[in-house]
């Protein structure tokens, strides 16, 4: 069995971030999320537990008839325990940019929009911010528009919000009381003054950051098997492209 991809060390890690969940959603066009939520059922199921995984835009992996629609509903009444969330930026203080870039509304580059994304990171306890990305244009100081804020003025009513941020490099965790993040460990082959350099905003870290844990074999073998097949129902050209990357000559 070859050693685990960066991107098998990316689902694997999400699996963990949804320990202890009992539904978790993914968003249209989220394929990594969408496999690390399939690898957290598999392990779930092979423990004799059970989470409920709702992947909108699949036909097999979705509990959801209408869409948004019931996905808003359910996380208003808390039967969504997580959700994941990315943004054209993130800043240190968790707040999120769908919007675009430079002076609203004169903005020079233009995103989809924010859609259900403050609504959601009010609601849903766990969201999981995600950049496979990790750089300076997206991790920034501040983010030019706030789509969604990282947190609330006191007195107001929020049971959901940032939970951990994960990209391609790194591992953090969100200290809400403080609204900063807290680096929580560095992917393999990469280091800490790298992940430094390439984020744009402070954060707290060790002085040795441990390195990102890979999947066992036992969770590889479940994530190239099973997950796969499940995933290349929704994703089949991520599907295909993560076996390809098993297969390719060292």
């Amino acid at each position: 069995m070859t050693e685990a991809t960066p991107r098998e060390v990316l689902i694997g890690t999400i699996a963990e971030l949804l320990s202890g969940v009992r539904h978790v959603a993914v968003g249209a066009s989220s394929p990594i999320p969408a496999a690390g939520a399939m690898l957290r059922r598999a392990l779930d199921e092979a423990a004799g537990e059970r989470v409920r995984l709702s992947v909108l835009g699949s036909e097999r992996h979705n509990f959801f008839t209408n869409g948004s629609v019931e996905l808003f509903d359910a996380a208003g009444q808390g039967r969504v325990d997580a959700f994941f969330l990315g943004g054209g930026q993130i800043d240190g203080s968790g707040n999120i940019n769908l919007v675009g870039t430079g002076e609203y509304p004169e903005v020079g580059v233009r995103w989809p929009g924010s859609f259900g994304s403050a609504y959601l990171y009010y609601v849903v306890p766990r969201v999981i911010l995600f950049r496979e990305e990790h750089s300076p244009r997206v991790l920034v100081d501040r983010v030019d528009f706030v789509s969604a804020p990282g947190t609330s003025e006191a007195g107001i009513h929020r049971p959901g919000g940032p939970h951990a941020l994960l990209t391609g490099k790194a591992l953090f965790d969100f200290d809400r009381e403080r609204a900063r993040f807290v680096l929580r460990s560095v992917h393999p082959g990469h280091s800490l003054e790298e992940v430094r350099a390439a984020t744009g905003f402070a954060f707290d870290h060790a002085t040795a950051p441990p390195t990102t844990p890979t999947p066992a074999a036992a969770t590889l073998r479940l994530l190239r098997t099973r997950v796969l097949d499940e995933l290349a129902e929704t994703y089949p050209d991520f599907a295909g492209a993560l076996h390809e990357a098993l297969t390719a000559p060292a």
